[in-house]
């Protein structure tokens, strides 16, 4: 794709840092961390398949990460200058493949509770697999026959906390339902990927970050641990409460260890 296709916002000058958002959310999920970043860096972040003006996922085939991973090509310096990724869940994942497919142009690379799912399976997490097979299948359901919202309450309760759809207010569930329509697609990209950690572990820049929450979810917890045994020369941090979206809820402990880890 071209920079003009895909839908991005831009901060401050220096080095590039791009920035890869999670699901439902979009490139605004990181405007305070690009307030701070932006006095001594050039932050750009952008927006996936469906999200902002970026064309909706349209292929006739399952979205891969490398399909996402691409869409930050027209990014990379001409001059063959290196970058950092930053990226939250599913923009974790996107940021590892771009970090493999880019590898002589990145880094650094800082992963905020990243879901690369299909590891759980590879190794032996069976409990936390079946809770994203369990999400991923009523996702599919539900957005198959376009019951967004019952697909967003079971998507928000889980990654936000139980109860958190039903205390959104009712303009708010909306938004959040037609958010989460581009979700459908992410699945098939994350459970699918054949990379192995080997793979990641050697193509992967030698500063890698892995940030988490305590009391985030059994399945990137899961992750967290598959991550911490086959990788354990990167560098793992955790942040004490805020959950999986700690990154949005509670910038003032998360936004610190991120700027660590690009520095």
């Amino acid at each position: 794709m071209l920079a003009d296709e895909v839908d991005f916002i831009e901060a401050g000058q220096g080095d590039r840092v791009i920035l890869i958002h999670s699901s439902v959310s979009g490139a605004r999920q990181w405007r305070s961390l690009m307030g701070a970043l932006a006095s001594g860096a050039h932050v750009l972040a952008i927006n996936l398949f469906g999200y902002g003006a970026t064309r909706p996922w349209t292929a006739d085939r399952p979205q891969t990460l490398e399909d996402q991973a691409r869409l930050i090509e027209p990014f990379l310096p001409r001059d063959g200058g290196k970058i950092s990724l930053v990226g939250h869940s599913f923009g974790g994942s996107v940021a590892m493949k771009a970090a493999l497919l880019f590898k002589d142009q990145v880094r650094r690379l800082v992963l905020v509770e990243p879901n690369p799912f299909y590891l759980l399976d590879r190794h032996d997490r069976p409990e936390a697999y079946a809770e994203a097979v369990s999400l991923r299948d009523t996702i599919k359901a539900h957005g198959q026959v376009g019951s967004w919202e019952t697909a967003a309450e079971s998507f928000a309760n889980y990654w936000a906390g139980a109860g958190s759809w039903d205390a959104m207010p009712e303009d708010r569930r909306s938004k959040f339902a037609t958010a989460l329509q581009p979700n459908f697609h992410e699945w098939d990209a994350v459970m699918n990927e054949q990379t192995s950690l080997s793979e990641w572990r050697a193509a992967l820049p030698p500063d890698t970050t892995v940030v988490s929450a305590a009391d985030t979810t059994n399945s990137i917890s899961g992750i967290v641990e598959v991550l911490q045994e086959n990788a354990p020369s990167w560098n793992y941090e955790r942040v004490g409460q805020g959950g999986h979206m700690a990154i949005v809820s509670n910038p003032d402990l998360v936004n610190p260890i991120v700027i660590k880890g690009l520095r």
